[in-house]
């Protein structure tokens, strides 16, 4: 199939990488150096097992080029999407799908959700309906992304963890298009699970996000330090506490505690969030689509959330400075 990934940093590099490996005729954009290095030398991938050399594997920045695709894998980070979101309609034709692989609270929740706020927008990551009116509903594929991983140096991808993308319709449906992404990403040795409830995927992965990356960036340590420190393992647990009021007045069950979820991420151990790593290489973060857009949640549904906005206030103004 054809293949383009808008976005070729860690992840989509590390998607990049397994789907051409598995035979797929892919094609990342970037950008710089990255770009450079992948159309000099390939694309390198470094696992357990060993380092891979992947020179079946195109690169452009520039998307007009490219015909027509039958998967867009959309793998930068959200606040990066709304810029370039007019450029992607070239790569469609008639059955493309789109797949947002991102963190945070999506453009499209409250499309299809089947509640009362059905059609309501999230201005933190479309402020002016850019991304939707580019993307369209019909073509989007709902996916929770859980591995990690870092460019190493540029042209060079080092996974850390995990294989899981989680995907789903956005209206639950099973049809045969998901089955058929489901397939090309297992096929390339990737876990990837159909859930017909994707809505609760993204929130308990956001349940965690949402509380550690902000407090990860703010104060440059570690998961593993940042919950056994009695202080901000509080503080992880009060923001945790008014996400998880607002995911139920959306009608998700998280379906395990909040100390479990604490415990999970301790067992991550000495983990730099991509918020921290964001800060330190002094580029713009995900806050907006991770926390201001739970804090924008809060006011929809009602929920006061004094620590959501707190962490968000100051990790917006570590930005600026």
């Amino acid at each position: 199939m054809k293949i383009c990934i808008v976005g070729a940093g860690a992840i989509g590099g590390y998607l990049g990488a397994k789907l051409a490996l598995s035979g797929e005729d892919v094609t990342l954009i970037a950008r710089g150096a990255h770009l450079n290095a992948i159309q000099t030398n390939g694309l390198k991938l470094i696992t357990e097992s060993g380092v891979t050399n992947v020179s079946n594997i195109a690169a452009t920045n520039n998307i007009s080029t490219l015909e027509p695709q039958d998967i867009v894998i959309l793998a930068m980070k959200a606040q990066s999407l709304p810029p370039i979101a007019a450029s992607l309609p070239t790569l469609y034709h008639s059955q493309t799908m789109v797949v947002p692989a991102q963190n945070g609270v999506p453009w499209w929740y409250f499309r299809k959700c089947g509640t009362q706020y059905e059609g309501a927008n999230i201005t933190s990551v479309d402020p002016d309906g850019t991304v939707e009116a580019n993307i369209g509903v019909e073509r989007t594929i709902g996916c929770v992304v859980y591995p990690a991983a870092e460019i190493a140096e540029p042209g060079v991808i080092r996974h850390i963890e995990g294989e899981r993308f989680s995907i789903g319709e956005i209206d639950s449906a099973k049809t045969e298009r998901i089955q058929t992404l489901a397939n090309v990403l297992k096929k390339a040795g990737l876990k990837a699970p159909i859930r017909n409830q994707i809505r609760t995927d993204l929130w308990v992965k956001l349940w965690g996000n949402v509380a550690f990356n902000p407090i990860s960036a703010l104060t440059r340590t570690t998961l593993d330090k940042i919950c056994q420190y009695p202080l901000t393992r509080e503080l992880a647990l009060s923001i945790m506490t008014e996400t998880q009021t607002i995911a139920q007045k959306l009608g998700i069950d998280f379906g395990i505690t909040i100390e479990q979820r604490i415990a999970g991420a301790e067992k991550v151990g000495a983990h730099k969030t991509s918020m921290l790593q964001d800060i330190e290489a002094k580029r713009p973060t995900e806050v907006d689509a991770i926390v201001g857009a739970v804090a924008e949640l809060g006011k929809l549904t009602h929920t006061p959330t004094p620590h959501i906005d707190t962490i968000y206030a100051l990790v917006k103004l570590l930005e600026q400075t």
